[in-house]
């Protein structure tokens, strides 16, 4: 049963584990011990047990907990946007800055994906983007907006985009978030053909 925690206690809690992601983004889960997060907050191991039963339920808290945030991210982003095709390109342009903002905690997503006792946290993030996902694409077919496919490959596809490319050339190569966004908007929105070569296609039909 969790702890109902005082104001104190949640600061306490907070501080244990934004500490703990840190750690474990530079020197990886597997080296990172409950001494180093201890000692770095300045307080002994009974107060990190009095919060968390073990180093793995930390890790697994700051996974959730994570993901939880930028979903409250991407929401915040699409609120009272009526037009599907622009809360999907504000679901991603949000996306795409919380994992540049949070660098760290996209890392964590990656150590945790690696890893068989925390890749089924990673998978039930990724299916509850996709469920979020699927609606404002359900909207889109039916609005004519979005050529009618199998909307989850749809959503998954989005996804995958965003996750590729914000990985790859914000987390690696350190390219601007914004301008990676861009390209994630307009690959999700307008795919491969370019305009003319659209306009050239339905000239020749």
């Amino acid at each position: 049963m969790a702890r109902r925690l005082t104001a104190r206690g949640e600061r306490r809690r907070r501080q244990l584990m934004e500490v703990a992601a840190e750690r474990f983004a530079v020197a990886g889960y597997h080296p990172t011990s409950i001494a180093d997060i201890v000692d770095a907050v300045g307080v002994g191991k009974g107060v990190f047990y009095w919060y968390f039963a073990s180093k793995e339920e930390l890790f697994e808290q700051i996974l959730v907990e994570a993901q939880r945030d930028l979903r409250r991210t991407q929401r915040a982003a699409i609120a009272d946007e009526p037009d599907p095709l622009r809360r999907i390109e504000a679901g991603v342009r949000a996306s795409v800055a919380w994992l540049d903002e949070h660098r760290h905690l996209f890392t964590l997503f990656e150590l945790a994906r690696a890893d068989e006792r925390f890749a089924p946290v990673i998978r039930r993030g990724e299916e509850q983007a996709v469920a979020d996902t699927l609606p404002h694409v359900v909207a889109g077919m039916d609005a004519d907006l979005i050529r009618r496919e199998d909307p989850v490959v749809v959503a998954y596809a989005i996804l995958g985009v965003v996750d590729r490319l914000t990985r790859v050339l914000v987390l690696e190569e350190d390219r601007p978030a914004e301008a990676v966004a861009d390209a994630a908007v307009a690959f999700c929105l307008q795919g491969l053909v370019s305009p003319a070569a659209a306009r050239a296609r339905l000239a020749f039909r």
